[in-house]
């Protein structure tokens, strides 16, 4: 089943990307609360061990091994963030922009053994553009793919090729407000609260867990909300 033919108005759907050993807990939280995701893969980083440095500490960083990809976001989706991260409008050569795209798409879909059709830009700052969109559009299997453009709003967008996420996930004030906002909604057409980010950022600090989780329980189990991966509430 998909949003389109569920008798609902209201969907919930979250986007995590990179990969990383710290999705496996936030998917044991997301199954505990009956809540989908969609994983966004670099396929030729799977199983890299690395290190980040974020507010004054080291974040572990470590991949998913590619042998491992298929059982641990089993329930979930599985979708593309191209084969080595670059920031795609710094490519001139657009057969390359086609590449890294496609055929991370295609080792994906070998690793899980379904189409992968979705796909989230990697990279900061401006991450997409029209004519990487464009490329994408035309000359991939892929279907939508999420920006990090965050436009604080529950309404369906026209562009499934530049998709802006409603809210980032450690904006946790705005999160909450936009959950409570987003339950006490009755509308009279489809509406869709999209979240995203990295499972490695709720490391930063001691209650990211804590607040991640506060916010599972406020918006899952609801009977009103359909509750997917992105390919189920998009297409």
């Amino acid at each position: 089943m998909n949003f389109k033919n569920s008798g609902k108005l209201k969907a919930v759907t979250f986007s995590y990307d990179d990969g990383v050993t710290q999705d496996i807990r936030l998917i044991e939280l997301l199954n505990k609360y009956n809540l989908k995701c969609t994983f966004n893969l670099n396929s030729e980083l799977l199983g890299l061990k690395g290190m980040l440095i974020r507010e004054g500490q080291r974040i572990s960083h470590y991949k998913i091994h590619p042998d491992d990809v298929k059982s641990i976001y089993e329930g979930h989706e599985v979708a593309v963030h191209t084969l080595t991260h670059p920031r795609l409008p710094d490519i001139d050569d657009d057969t390359e922009i086609i590449r890294q795209v496609e055929q991370d798409r295609l080792n994906l879909s070998e690793i899980v053994g379904y189409d992968v059709v979705g796909m989230a830009y990697p990279s900061g700052g401006v991450n997409n553009d029209d004519r990487v969109a464009k490329l994408i559009r035309e000359n991939t299997g892929v279907k939508y793919s999420r920006t990090i453009t965050c436009n604080s709003s529950f309404d369906l967008q026209d562009n499934l090729y530049r998709f802006n996420p409603t809210v980032y996930h450690c904006d946790f004030d705005d999160m909450m407000k936009m959950g409570k906002e987003f339950l006490e909604l009755k509308p009279d057409k489809p509406q869709i609260f999209y979240i995203w980010g990295h499972s490695y950022e709720m490391d930063y600090r001691p209650d990211y867990w804590i607040k991640l989780e506060e916010f599972f329980k406020l918006i899952a189990n609801r009977n009103d909300i359909f509750y997917g991966t992105n390919k189920e509430v998009l297409l």
